[in-house]
């Protein structure tokens, strides 16, 4: 159990260590990386205790117990805390006394899916970090020590804090979908708490996901939520992913609001009380979200989609939201700066419940555009990042107008298009915005003809 274990390439990703467990992720590699990471802890920290959580899935209490034999093997303290979603360890891991974090998670992924997402020092443990672990894993340089282990339960006061983010007098009809995925009970006792009307849709823990896959930014997915706010009329409707991290949201007729969608409620609410704060937005997004920060006093910054590097760049530069099109969604404003859905939809609910409107109106006052969905279409791994290269210097040299901070994201005078290399699957993906339908097909068009100059066949829906 305690013997180096060399990781499988294809696990080490760039936001966190994810694979099929029995496959490229076993319980020895489990052990290997718990007795990595507390390393690592000890040499950057000079001690090591570290949280250690795990979501719903029926891998995961096996995976747990061996990653935690590796933590105390080389010597840290872990304080264990259970079952339930990625941000209550995150949670824990602001508020208890750890040096890290590791939570065993699949996310949205298959039900053979598993993996691990770690915070060091109460920053995210991303890119070069989680490939410095997997060197040390493989290799066996595990610091020696004897650890120990304790059960802790943050829930209560987990819970409480995302009660106290709901501000709002106006009780509201909600259903909520947790999709059995690890946030069921912790939803359910939020819901309890809270004022108004709840109905709650797949709330029991549940790894085979027998209702439907839990990721709420695939329109399928949001279907029996969808169909339950118009019967109820109900005044939104959310839901969250397998882990909790990521939020969904539908309006009263049943219409999806996007993270982008989601990020411009919030932050026209937030910008009252914080006028000229800085929103960040991942490359994704909608030129929408952009200008309606600026219109409504903000700053807005376009930043890497991925969680860490987000939460990376909200601890640089102070802002105090920020979100991606994926639907993660990080408050510093009252809150601890990661992402959260269930605490992103307390929020929410309070800028609905505050503003006295129903959630559809508010979205039909933004600004309206018309855009392709995310376009993920296979392209291998070995030549993803060389097609956006590509495509980037041939617009460079016709003196396009490009944003490179995340593939390739051209303006136009009809909208914009983008172009990028996924940074956990064999994928390209694509987007494209414009004011009306003619632009959209000459944006669409634009972006079909790079990516057969670079030998690549554009999707059908492109």
């Amino acid at each position: 159990m305690f013997e180096p274990a060399a990781l499988h390439p294809g696990t080490l990703r760039a936001y966190d260590i994810r694979g099929v467990v029995g496959d490229t992720l076993t319980e020895h590699q489990a052990c290997a990386v718990g007795r990595a990471f507390a390393t690592i802890v000890s040499r950057r920290v000079g001690r090591c205790s570290i949280g250690v959580g795990y979501d719903g899935r029926l891998t995961s209490p096996k995976l747990e117990e061996a990653l935690v034999a590796g933590l105390e093997a080389s010597g840290a303290d872990v304080a264990r805390i259970g079952l339930g979603p990625t941000p209550m360890l995150y949670f824990a891991g602001k508020t208890l006394p750890t040096d890290g974090a590791v939570m065993v998670t699949g996310s949205h992924n298959p039900p053979d899916h598993n993996g691990f997402k770690m915070m060091l020092s109460g920053s995210a443990f991303y890119g070069d970090d989680i490939q410095e672990l997997g060197r040390i894993a493989a290799a066996g340089e595990f610091s020696d020590g004897v650890g120990s282990s304790r059960n802790v339960d943050v829930s209560d006061d987990y819970v409480t804090t995302l009660l106290d983010a709901y501000r709002s007098k106006r009780p509201l009809k909600v259903a909520w979908d947790a999709g059995n995925g690890a946030a069921g009970d912790i939803m359910r006792r939020l819901s309890e708490k809270m004022p108004g009307e709840h109905i709650l849709l797949c709330a029991d823990i549940d790894g085979t996901f027998p209702n439907h896959h839990p990721d709420p930014t695939v329109p399928e997915n949001l279907a029996l939520l969808i169909e339950t706010v118009r019967e109820h009329a109900c005044d939104l409707g959310v839901a969250f992913d397998g882990d909790g991290d990521r939020l969904g949201a539908v309006d009263g007729t049943g219409r999806i609001l996007w993270g982008d969608q989601i990020l411009c409620l919030l932050a026209s609410d937030l910008l009252r009380d914080q006028p000229g704060a800085t929103v960040i937005a991942d490359v994704k997004a909608s030129q929408v979200l952009f200008d309606y920060v600026a219109d409504c006093g903000g700053q807005p910054l376009m930043w890497r989609t991925g969680h860490s590097p987000i939460k990376s760049k909200m601890a640089e530069t102070g802002a105090p939201l920020a979100g991606e099109m994926s639907g993660h969604i990080f408050f510093a404003d009252r809150y601890f700066g990661f992402d959260d859905g269930l605490y992103a939809a307390v929020r929410l609910l309070d800028v609905i419940g505050g503003s006295g409107q129903s959630a559809a109106a508010l979205r039909d006052a933004l600004p309206q555009r018309i855009n392709t969905p995310e376009l993920r279409f296979p392209c291998d791994d070995t030549r993803k990042f060389d097609v956006v290269v590509e495509v980037a210097d041939r617009l460079k040299q016709a003196d396009a107008n490009v944003i490179d901070i995340d593939g390739v994201r051209v303006n136009t005078d009809d909208g914009w298009w983008l172009l990028r290399a996924s940074n956990t699957q064999p994928v390209l993906v694509a987007r494209c915005e414009a004011k009306d339908e003619v632009g959209l097909e000459r944006l669409k068009s634009a972006l079909s003809a790079q990516l057969n100059a670079s030998g690549v066949a554009p999707p059908d829906d492109l």
